[in-house]
């Protein structure tokens, strides 16, 4: 077993040796180097339910000690410690070994922060990893190279994170670590790219994502970026939803980027979906419609991306998304408007969305269906399939002419159904679209007179989990009727290219 102490220079040694309860360096067999230091306790804290879930998306690799704070805060819920583990895909250059849990550590409500740098994909099948991971409250990813992340998806270690949320714990992170956090991740494997080649050229190489990893609740179609006003990411956010959008890669023909600006920025986000802005400002933009031009070799037009900017203190609820409070600005054949990262926001945003609707068990009937008919619409339907014969009823009215469209956004934990029932129970339209992670979606046009009861039907096919899917439901009083296909399957990811090329901080 090769010594970590050997690794470390004499003043950052003696530092160490002052502040540590357990230095172990792991190394398995069948894995590449993976190194462990802990600081703090060195046996975990146990209880029977914690508060969270609670989130830190960070602008820069480093913790950010107020919002970090705040989520011991909520998972604690004012009582008792935590157990903290941080991720790295790499060693720092130089300074501490642990420069993460040195944050963390100092922090009320902490018991342990231990670090593990692992350097292979293989390493997320690491059986001390894990275990530390699951013990842990809460779980940070280190800023560096997010492709590194990005395979260990299908990993043990990509379950072990989801049920550190599951069980009312957190998970955040930093540049890189902040990419890893969005349901779908600019993964930078063949490269970095900026606004301006992205602008260019939608598809350019360079841009590349997975998806199909982490799910948060509330955080649904959302792609994260970091370094966000100093690197000038608001052109290549803006293209990274745009393509979203075109190709289908987040729910309900819209996208949503989430951009944190480094020097100290970081979105909390509470169990609730309401986040809360730390430090530096962040940026909200949502891509809401299909692009006029998102194709290969062409620039990319798009008119009208709603921004919110948040200062910090400010507050956004991603569980009962705003219809207000945004600026609007443009791409035409690559070029943006001026003053993208400032404007004034629109006075008239019309009427506030329907909100969400989380659905509370027992619902696997349709006379114990949650009840959605008062929202109004777009209204996002939340759920999980906990267990392998879950059916999660939720109920709809439509009037007569009404267009009913439910696009679910499944996560890669199990293979959910759809279906689009009448009032006794009858199927009128399904999707049924096979593989673990792969989204569905249905339509109907009710024809009949007045109005009508309706049932959403979300049923497990395979597998099952607490990772949590995400229906929209949209109504509409468009005439022409729809249907969903009733099978087939397609890829639930997209991950273009695999190729490291060295350590980056959030590329």
């Amino acid at each position: 077993m090769a010594s970590l102490i050997t690794r470390r220079t004499a003043p950052a040694l003696a530092v160490t040796l002052l502040t540590l309860t357990v230095s172990v360096t792991v190394q398995e067999p069948a894995d590449a180097a993976a190194n462990r230091v802990r600081l703090g306790a060195a046996a975990d804290v146990s209880r029977a339910s914690w508060n969270g879930p609670a989130f830190t998306m960070n602008g820069a690799g480093g913790v950010v000690a107020a919002s970090m704070n705040r989520a011991i805060g909520e998972i604690r819920g004012g009582t008792g410690s935590i157990d903290v583990v941080v991720l790295a895909g790499s060693a720092p250059s130089s300074g501490s070994q642990t420069p993460e849990c040195d944050t963390v550590t100092a922090l009320t409500g902490v018991n342990s922060c231990t670090t593990w740098t692992l350097t292979a994909a293989a390493d997320g099948n690491n059986s001390q990893v894990n275990t530390d991971v699951r013990n842990a409250e809460f779980v940070y990813f280190a800023g560096g190279d997010q492709c590194r992340y990005a395979g260990w998806k299908g990993t043990a270690l990509e379950a072990s994170v989801e049920s550190v949320v599951a069980k009312g714990g957190g998970s955040g992170g930093g540049s890189a670590g902040h990419h890893i956090n969005s349901p779908v991740v600019y993964d930078a494997c063949n490269g970095s790219v900026t606004s301006s080649e992205a602008l260019a050229n939608p598809y350019d190489r360079y841009v590349s994502f997975t998806t199909g990893m982490f799910q948060w609740a509330h955080y649904g179609g959302v792609i994260n970026d970091s370094h966000f006003v100093t690197r000038d990411r608001m052109g290549r956010s803006m293209a990274f939803a745009a393509r979203a959008v075109k190709d289908g890669l987040t729910p309900g023909g819209s996208a949503w980027a989430v951009g944190v600006e480094e020097g100290g920025g970081s979105l909390f986000i509470d169990r609730n979906g309401m986040a809360t802005e730390y430090g530096k400002d962040a940026y909200v933009i949502l891509a809401d419609h299909q692009p006029e031009q998102a194709v290969d070799r062409k620039p990319l037009t798009y008119s009208n991306f709603k921004i919110w900017r948040l200062t910090p203190g400010t507050t956004f609820d991603f569980g009962n998304r705003p219809t207000c409070g945004y600026y609007l600005r443009s791409v035409t054949n690559g070029v943006p408007d001026p003053n993208l990262y400032s404007g004034t926001p629109v006075s008239t945003c019309g009427s506030p969305s329907g909100g969400s609707l989380t659905e509370t068990e027992p619902n696997d009937t349709r006379d114990t269906a949650n009840d959605a008919t008062g929202l109004s619409s777009p209204t996002v339907l939340n759920g999980s399939m906990k267990s392998a014969g879950d059916r999660d009823y939720f109920r709809v009215g439509l009037a007569s002419g009404q267009t009913a469209t439910v696009q679910c956004a499944v996560p890669g934990a199990y293979d959910a159904d759809l279906y689009w029932l009448d009032a006794s129970g009858s199927t009128l339209a399904r999707s049924v679209n096979d593989g673990a992670g792969t989204d569905e979606s249905v339509s109907f046009t009710r024809t009949a007179s007045g109005a009508g009861t309706y049932y959403v039907d979300v049923e497990a096919y395979s597998g099952s989990g607490s990772s949590t899917y995400t229906c929209t439901l949209t109504t509409s009083s468009h005439s022409d009727a729809g249907s969903a296909r009733a099978g087939g399957g397609r890829a639930a990811e997209l991950c273009i290219g695999h190729v490291t090329g060295g350590t980056f901080d959030g590329r």
